[in-house]
């Protein structure tokens, strides 16, 4: 097994913070984790990987951040037919529905979502968070 890229996108630290649990989950299970911002990875990059994660919080009205994540999240979806993809983010208001939304997406693509929506938190990661954040970086190193 390689590293598993944990690309991530934060505004407020919180996102950044998860990301690094993440990679703790894939480390206490025997992974090697590769932690870098979504502007430091490309589709090209993640389309060599069969298991990554990515995470971004809720902005706008529960939308993913415009700029670089939608648009890397267009190109995965051209490729993600068989790919374990884990993906997590904060959000300070409403209920979660970007990540439902995320997850939608990327499984009819045909991407394995490790974990579903469950990898999101309002605002810091709290204690439940950090467990589920915990396991999935193990999903990801077991994937």
């Amino acid at each position: 097994m390689g590293q598993i890229v944990i690309a991530y996108y934060s505004e407020s630290g919180n996102t950044e913070q998860m990301a690094g649990i993440v990679a703790k989950g894939v480390e206490a299970a025997g992974g090697e984790a590769k932690v870098v911002t979504v502007d430091q990875v490309t589709a090209d990059d993640l389309k060599a990987e069969t298991v990554f994660a990515l995470g971004c919080p809720a902005l706008g009205e529960e939308e993913l951040e415009a700029d670089t994540v939608e648009p890397l999240t267009a190109e995965i979806e051209g490729f993600a037919a068989g790919k374990k993809i884990g993906l997590f983010g904060s959000y300070g208001w409403g209920d979660g529905e970007w990540m439902r939304l995320w997850v939608d997406r990327l499984t009819k693509a045909g991407a394995e979502v490790l974990g579903g929506e469950d990898a999101i938190c309002t605002d810091a990661p709290d204690d439940e968070a950090e467990a589920k954040l915990m396991e999935l970086g193990k999903k990801l190193a077991s994937a």
